[in-house]
């Protein structure tokens, strides 16, 4: 058997209408798998779901803010009234801060970052918990962090706290959950092109002076991440839980 075909399998991916959530939804797509994704943005929702639906497979688009606990909650429901189970969830959606001086760094806007990065990030995986414990057939949970939650990011305290204790979070749930058959891992992306990273990346300072600390050479792809998604959904992937994968071209190692 191939373990890397998902047919029959159900992903939820969310922030899966852009950047890295959008090509892993493309790659479980790909692989057989009706895919679900969650967004703010209906008209970006559409847009993924249409690519995914060339793959031939079930594609659902819910619009969601995963802040918001009744919407995440309703959001799952719908999952789980289309499909009729889910096997996987990706947590990818995400914003960034402001950058601010630590001194002048107002709790309003650190609360606007982690009640999407966090926040968001527990209820989401709050909700397919439920729904895999429930069945009672294992699965996958898989959020994304960054390498902001391993080196020092001045200037971006709310984003790197929160992706933080995200890694945190992600394995006590592979502990608590390891009996149900449930895995849990985090995805740590360095440095890549996204709608949401490439004003910083076009910099002049980022061509200068970062650019080159990367061993690759160039700044990551979104694409990068597909196979990585394919591997923690799949049963490749059963005794891999409590992990941090990082994908970053190598630039924490330089």
């Amino acid at each position: 058997m191939n373990p890397f075909d998902l047919t029959g399998h159900v992903a939820l991916v969310t922030g899966g209408n852009s950047g890295i959530g959008l090509a892993m939804a493309d790659a479980l797509a790909a692989a057989g798998a009706g895919v679900c994704v969650w967004g703010t943005n209906t008209e970006r929702n559409a847009e993924a779901a249409e690519r995914l639906g060339r793959h031939g497979g079930d594609v659902l688009a819910v619009p969601c803010d995963v802040g918001d606990e009744e919407q995440a909650d309703a959001a799952m429901r719908r999952v789980t009234g289309h499909f009729g189970r889910l096997d996987s969830c990706f947590v990818n959606a995400g914003v960034t801060g402001v950058p601010a001086k630590l001194v002048d760094t107002e709790l309003s806007e650190f609360r606007r970052v982690t009640r999407v990065d966090l926040d968001g990030a527990f209820l989401t995986l709050r909700a397919a918990a439920r729904v895999l414990v429930a069945q009672g057939e294992g699965g996958s949970l898989v959020a994304t962090s960054s390498v902001a939650a391993r080196q020092g990011q001045p200037r971006g305290h709310a984003y790197a706290g929160a992706k933080g204790g995200l890694i945190s979070m992600v394995n006590g749930i592979a502990v608590e959950l390891a009996r149900h058959g449930i895995r849990a891992n985090s995805i740590l992306p360095g440095w890549v092109s996204t709608p949401l990273a490439d004003p910083a990346l076009r910099s002049e300072g980022f061509q200068r002076r970062v650019l080159p600390r990367m061993p690759v050479g160039r700044w990551g792809r979104p694409g990068d991440f597909g196979s990585l998604a394919v591997y923690l959904a799949s049963p490749a992937s059963a005794f891999h839980t409590a992990d941090s994968i990082t994908v970053d071209g190598g630039y924490l190692a330089f």
